[in-house]
């Protein structure tokens, strides 16, 4: 018998690869999308366009979704100030969840989240790269002990994508205590995006509690990230319990900054060793006589940083890259390994309140510049 899928919320969201990744499992059924009765008019409108897609029908009211009994689970993509309270609802139905990357847009909620999946027995999900398979290979050597004991990592993370331009370089004024981190145009790329290196530090190191950080943001590339007032790119340098530390780039630099998706490096020093994994390095070109190098796509009004796959970005005439094939639902189906087999996630809601702790210390620490103790 399949789990009964539940979206909330539509096209031109992390949703549109969250279904895909579920409908590819024979394990799952998408029954419906769903959302917040009173969402706007472009909101409601891309719902219905997934659930067209998909052939499902469009609930407007999530209370009337959640009712369901068919409905085993909820992949909950709203925007971050609305996810926390959007969450709680769902789990408070008694359904697991599978949720966008980061947990909530505050702590608040989060925590509330938490204390209602632990209280319910339920499933819970954060999506991540922790999967994937440089992060596999990561944890696979690290447990083998040829690295001795972990002692330090530093994460790159940068996406390739959007159209930078030559913005003047100022110091930045950074809010403490952010709200809003998403908007048609642009996101608060420190808050998207080190968190997935925060949650890969925490994964490979068995759990271990964030101590303290200490982060500078900046404004370097994109024109709708300082018209919001949103930072591009953060830098963090985190210390965890044990002694063992940790260093974060994160942030969207532009189509040109690299032929393909963005840097994904990670550094691990250990007691006897070290190792540098590239998970985004070309192992082959191919190049022909006469072709011409990459180009990057035209600007599209609706999604001018290529935020979502649905307004098809992709650079043209990229080299080959000779990498072993990404199962399109490699996350969706570990949620539903869980599910199937009564266990924990890999990233659990749990685990997203202790990254999102860290994030919010890290907002506090580039607004005053001190380091931050994380509680």
């Amino acid at each position: 018998m399949a789990f009964g899928v539940l979206l909330v919320t539509g096209a031109m969201t992390h949703q549109e690869g969250y279904a895909a990744g579920f409908r590819a499992d024979p394990r799952a059924k998408v029954v419906a999308v769903s959302d917040e009765k009173d969402v706007d008019g472009r909101r409601a409108g891309l719902n219905r366009k997934l659930a067209g897609e998909l052939g499902v029908p469009y609930i407007p009211d999530l209370d009337d979704a959640l009712g369901r009994a068919d409905v085993d689970l909820v992949s909950i993509t709203t925007e971050h100030h609305r996810q926390g309270r959007v969450s709680i609802r769902c789990a408070q139905a008694g359904k697991h969840v599978y949720l966008d990357k980061p947990l909530a847009g505050n702590l608040e909620e989060a925590r509330e989240l938490e204390r209602i999946v632990k209280r319910r027995g339920l499933r819970s999900q954060m999506f991540t790269q922790v999967l994937f398979p440089p992060a596999q290979r990561a944890r696979r050597l690290v447990a083998s002990g040829v690295l001795g004991e972990l002692r330090a990592v530093h994460a790159d993370l940068l996406f390739a994508k959007g159209f930078a331009d030559n913005q003047p370089v100022r110091p930045r004024r950074e809010n403490a205590t952010p709200n809003l981190f998403l908007v048609p145009d642009a996101k608060r790329e420190m808050f998207n995006i080190a968190v997935y290196s925060l949650a890969l530090i925490r994964w490979l190191s068995g759990r271990k509690a964030f101590r303290s950080v200490r982060s500078v943001t900046g404004n370097y590339f994109l024109a709708e990230n300082r018209v919001r007032d949103f930072e591009d790119f953060g830098i963090l340098a985190v210390n965890l319990e044990g002694g063992l530390t940790a260093t974060i780039a994160s942030g969207r630099t532009g189509w040109r900054s690299h032929a393909g998706s963005g840097h994904l490096r990670t550094k691990l020093i250990g007691s006897r060793g070290n190792l540098f994994l590239d998970g985004q390095a070309a192992r082959g070109e191919l190049c022909f006589e006469g072709q011409t190098y990459w180009r990057v796509p035209a600007v599209n009004k609706d999604d001018p940083q290529a935020f979502w796959a649905s307004s098809d970005q992709r650079k043209t005439g990229a080299p080959e890259w000779f990498l072993p094939p990404l199962a399109p639902n490699i996350d969706q189906s570990g949620f539903l390994d869980a599910l199937e087999r009564g266990r924990e996630a890999e990233v659990t809601v749990s685990d997203g309140v202790r990254i999102l702790e860290a994030l919010f210390a890290a907002y506090r620490s580039a607004s005053s510049g001190e380091l931050v103790a994380i509680s």
